[in-house]
């Protein structure tokens, strides 16, 4: 009985602790957004004339509906000095015809495009990039998925936060107003738990950075053996991170999202990709597995419970009501995330957060079951420590 009462009271003790950590959490990321994001400067920090160049390395494989249009964004950037350097591996790729119309259309753009990659690792996006990398003329690199989409001063933006002392900037990832629920869903997700986690690690010291779009620079990651020193990792951009955060540099967000804008996008494609980034984080940050704590539900519960235990209080009054201040403050943080009026009503809101939060202990436990992740054209063997190894088919 002495044992279990000790339990007891440890798992209250844990209980009231996630109380404060996780609305700690909450307060950072929605005050950070209010006052970081959609920020229109008073100042430049640099004349426009003489801001850096910039390189812009851009993956490609295959072509989804949206990418010829989400690609015309960055020929038309309002940058005095930058290059665009399309990679694809497979010349029989149709992003290859994409890319040749965008060149023909933009001959005044400095573009080039780079058929092939270069075999260095297990990483396709890395080897799809070695050639651009290696071709790269200017001092700062900006690597940028194939899915997003930008406004005329999104690299002025960047590069303006590129000051003495840091040497990566990168964007929180958002999502495009798009139509259908699967739309709606991947908005929920990107506007409230994950810049919840994001944000907050960011602002506490944590280097949480994903590579969707990031500006780096490339001398850095030159010291530390280039992007073929990554080519072991699946997830490069962690270690890249962490590499150029090792060498003493800081790391700036951007005032803009990083506007993912995918025109191919489902419940399940969803649900694979949630499940993908599980995998790899477990692997890399054992610590992860505490994860679905911090998940709405299953911490309302633990909550609950210790202040039923400590309190008296009702368990479920009380599990109610802080699920619903914590969809409240998920609301307050999206809006924030979007800078504007959302393309959802509040309905959609609460059918799309509900669901959301029910399949976060699934997409957990399905990440746990199996050990191997498919990505691009190729499935890989995790490794503790973040290095995979690819499953070649017999």
């Amino acid at each position: 009985m002495a044992l279990l009462d000790l339990a007891m009271q440890g798992l209250s003790v844990f209980g009231f602790i996630l109380f404060f950590v996780l609305w700690l959490m909450h307060f950072m990321s929605i005050i950070y957004v209010r006052l970081h994001l959609h920020k229109k400067r008073s100042e430049v920090k640099q004349p426009f004339g003489q801001l850096a160049g910039v390189s812009l390395l851009k993956p490609l494989k295959g072509v989804d509906p949206n990418l010829i249009s989400n690609l015309e964004t960055f020929f038309t950037l309002d940058y005095p000095k930058y290059e665009i350097l399309l990679c694809v591996q497979d010349q029989d790729d149709p992003a290859v015809d994409v890319c040749k119309k965008l060149l023909g259309k933009y001959p005044n753009v400095d573009a080039r495009l780079f058929i092939g990659g270069k075999k260095v690792g297990i990483n396709p996006k890395i080897n799809n990039l070695m050639p651009g990398y290696e071709g790269a003329k200017y001092g700062l690199v900006w690597i940028c998925d194939s899915g997003i989409r930008v406004k005329p001063d999104t690299l002025t933006d960047m590069t303006n936060q590129m000051t003495e002392k840091v040497g990566l900037v990168h964007g929180l990832p958002y999502v495009a107003d798009r139509q259908g629920f699967a739309a709606t869903l991947e908005q929920v997700y990107f506007g409230t738990s994950h810049p919840r986690s994001y944000i907050s690690a960011n602002v506490t010291g944590i280097k949480c950075v994903t590579g969707m779009s990031c500006l780096m620079r490339k001398d850095v990651l030159d010291q530390a053996g280039g992007l073929v020193a990554f080519a072991q990792y699946i997830a490069e951009d962690y270690f890249m991170a962490k590499a150029i955060a090792d060498r003493g540099w800081k790391f700036s967000m951007a005032t803009q999202v990083a506007l993912q804008n995918s025109g191919s996008y489902s419940i399940g494609q969803f649900q694979s990709r949630m499940i993908r980034w599980t995998k790899l984080r477990v692997n890399m940050l054992p610590g992860t597995v505490l994860e679905p704590v911090s998940e709405c539900f299953l911490a309302s519960l633990i909550i609950g419970w210790a202040a039923h235990y400590v309190f008296r209080w009702d368990m479920m009054v009380f599990f109610m009501c802080h699920c619903l201040a914590w969809f409240i403050s998920d609301y307050i943080q999206l809006t924030g995330v979007q800078g504007g009026p959302l393309c959802f009503s509040k309905l959609d809101f609460a059918v799309a957060w509900f669901i959301r939060e029910s399949m976060a202990v699934q997409i957990f436990l399905s990440a746990l079951w199996d050990p191997t992740i498919s990505w691009r054209t190729g499935r890989y063997r995790l490794r503790c420590g973040g290095t995979a190894e690819e499953i070649l088919d017999v």
